[in-house]
């Protein structure tokens, strides 16, 4: 099969990150516990994934876990975990913005695991991508609805980076061999075992507690099959860095709806922090352009 042109790599990374930029405002919406939260977003996508699986003639792979796949579930525990937490206590920008630092991690670990060693001009646009993230949670201190405890929700959205950078690596090195559903439905199926198991353990409410909620929930399944679905697709065509600054690129979505939806208003320095990531994320694509495409399962 003829690989896809890598523009629609990028397209479908653009609107991957686009996807699940809507995510945070679903989890605000949800009135069920944060780890709760993540097992119905993953838990709802499993059949969806599966379905997709066995129209793309990939059955198979339903039937034989592999390794990248399970890890990703269990990179997605943490990051979700940590991150729907975290919305509870910050801002939607600040945890949008601090939970999508994976980049620092995946830049350094992609280039010792799959020798993806960064462009001069990729690193400008990594810093300058970072530097408007960061600007923007610094100039949420002035939001009118900040969070009953800032620090913690941003720690909390720190941390979950990490996580999330683990989770991109692991997609990343499963689409060598695997396709994108394949990737996504045994990911998605070890991820809501382990967050229903830390949903338990932390005695959580795990059904929604209005029909509002549980259509939240509906759209956090469509966003995760739909968004995280284009990201692992294009992973297998483009390297995890660029993927990784790409989607930096959802708080200047997110905060924007956050504004309309939640009265989180945005701050000057907030939108030049946006600015300043958006042009950051042209920049490292630009510089990336002229990578040579590895093949892929398609």
């Amino acid at each position: 099969m003829t690989p896809a042109p890598r523009w629609t790599a990028y397209a479908a990374l653009l609107f991957g990150a686009c996807a699940i930029s809507l995510t945070p405002i679903f989890v605000r919406l949800s009135d069920a516990g944060p780890a709760a939260i993540g097992f119905w977003r993953l838990g709802l996508s499993v059949p969806v994934l599966a379905i997709i699986a066995i129209a793309n003639r990939d059955a198979a792979s339903l039937t034989r876990p592999t390794l990248p796949g399970v890890l990703g579930g269990l990179f997605l525990c943490g990051d979700l975990a940590l991150w729907h937490y975290s919305l509870g206590f910050t801002s939607v920008t600040n945890a949008t913005v601090l939970g999508n630092l994976a980049p620092i991690y995946v830049t350094i670990i992609g280039w010792m695991l799959f020798r993806e060693r960064p462009q001069a001009l990729f690193l400008v646009g990594l810093a300058g991508a970072i530097t408007g993230a960061v600007v923007m949670a610094m100039g949420g201190g002035m939001v009118s609805t900040p969070g009953p405890n800032p620090l913690l929700g941003d720690v909390l959205a720190t941390l979950g980076a990490a996580w999330y950078a683990g989770y991109l690596l692991a997609t990343r090195a499963g689409r060598a061999r695997s396709t994108a559903s394949a990737i996504m439905f045994w990911s998605s199926l070890s991820g809501a075992a382990a967050l229903l198991v830390v949903a338990m353990a932390l005695r959580e409410s795990l059904l929604p507690a209005t029909t509002n909620g549980g259509w939240a929930l509906v759209g956090l399944a469509a966003t995760h099959v739909i968004g995280q679905g284009a990201i692992a697709w294009s992973l297998g065509r483009l390297p995890t860095a660029v993927a990784a600054v790409t989607v930096l690129i959802q708080p200047a979505f997110s905060g924007a709806i956050a504004w309309g939806l939640f009265g989180e208003r945005l701050t000057a320095q907030q939108i030049l922090g946006g600015t300043v990531v958006l042009a950051s994320v042209v920049l490292a694509q630009w510089a990336s352009a002229r990578r040579p495409q590895a093949p892929v399962v398609q």
